[in-house]
């Protein structure tokens, strides 16, 4: 089979390689899917940065999610048949036209859905519901802050926010404002133009958020967690801000650990406060069932329309470079992928 080989960290244009390699099997409680997409996710390019710990070592697949077809089933695996077409969330390995997977992880996909728009249901759309609702609760009337929301767990968490009646800040880079309108963002913030850590309380008039979505970290975490009144929480799924280029990583992740501040469990206290942290893939490797829990839970959101994930832009595989380019750009609103 092929498979797109992550070979060296740096620029994508130098990074990538379409090799043969084996198919893998089904070993006991995993499926074998022939892919039809795999989905693109910014921890992708944070591992080809080499900002991403996790990453398997080099040369690796990368690939949080794809879509595709079972072509076998492992033993054990009793909800799941060959011919099912399914999304699956993937621990790496999703950039290559054969993959398995943990079944916990797979499910069969809503009738008539794109291939590539079904890739978001897993990674993005999981994520954005395990935030929103395993962790934390959601509000009538909260105020909400989601950052960089123009992304796929962004997409899905305003969606999410204003189905539980929330009034929802959000953030994005110029030119998505009108987007994030269509989607029924209340205050649509540009954060090329504005500070929200001061437009926000001017629109609040010195009142306080109640939840914050953060997938940036460093300072950004710090002004988020500033913004919060007492019984808020902060959830943070990421940390975008850490990607400034390969060759100043090493200062960059220095400069993001003291952007987050020093904080006392006492003060969270005193305010009823919550800091939480949200890694999907630790989800998936120790808490499978609430994977399983979790991503049944999208699937019956999008079947009663709460959730609507969009596909954004697509790519063949052998433009895996230009793919990353894109999602690198912060020009995407809703998901990428790349087609077999």
């Amino acid at each position: 089979m092929k498979a797109i080989f992550l070979t060296q960290f740096g620029e994508s244009k130098d990074s990538f390689e379409i090799r043969e390699t084996d198919r893998p099997s089904a070993k006991p409680g995993q499926v074998v899917i022939k892919v039809q997409a795999s989905g693109l996710n910014f921890a992708d390019v944070m591992a080809r940065r080499g900002l991403y710990n996790d990453a398997p070592p080099l040369p690796a697949i990368l690939g949080y999610d794809v879509c595709g077809v079972i072509e076998e089933v492992g033993e054990g695996v009793e909800d799941l048949t060959k011919g099912q077409t399914v999304t699956a969330m993937t621990r790496f390995g999703g950039y290559a036209e054969y993959v398995s997977t943990q079944a916990e992880g797979v499910a069969a996909i809503p009738a008539g859905w794109d291939p590539g728009r079904a890739t978001s249901l897993t990674t993005q759309a999981c994520t954005a519901v395990y935030c929103a609702e395993e962790v934390i609760n959601l509000y009538p009337g909260e105020r909400v802050l989601i950052q960089a929301a123009s992304g796929g767990v962004g997409r899905t968490l305003i969606q999410l926010a204003k189905h539980y009646g929330c009034e929802v800040f959000a953030t994005a880079s110029g030119g998505k404002q009108d987007y994030l309108k269509e989607m029924g963002v209340d205050h649509p913030i540009d954060y090329i133009k504005e500070d929200f850590s001061q437009r926000i309380p001017e629109i609040l008039n010195g009142e306080k958020l109640d939840v914050v979505f953060d997938n940036l970290g460093g300072k950004r975490y710090k002004q988020g967690l500033n913004l919060l009144g007492p019984a808020g929480r902060i959830v943070s799924y990421g940390a975008a801000d850490n990607n400034k280029g390969s060759k100043s990583g090493k200062w960059n992740t220095i400069k993001l650990g003291l952007g987050f501040g020093f904080h006392s469990p006492i003060k969270l206290v005193m305010k009823s406060q919550a800091m939480i942290g949200v890694n999907m893939l630790r989800i998936a490797d120790y808490k499978p069932l609430v994977l399983k829990k979790t991503l049944n839970r999208v699937i019956e959101l999008v079947d009663k329309g709460i959730i609507d994930p969009r596909l954004d832009k697509t790519f063949s595989a052998d433009k895996i470079a230009e793919a990353h380019d894109y999602l690198e750009s912060r020009k995407s609103k809703g998901k990428v992928v790349i087609i077999w």
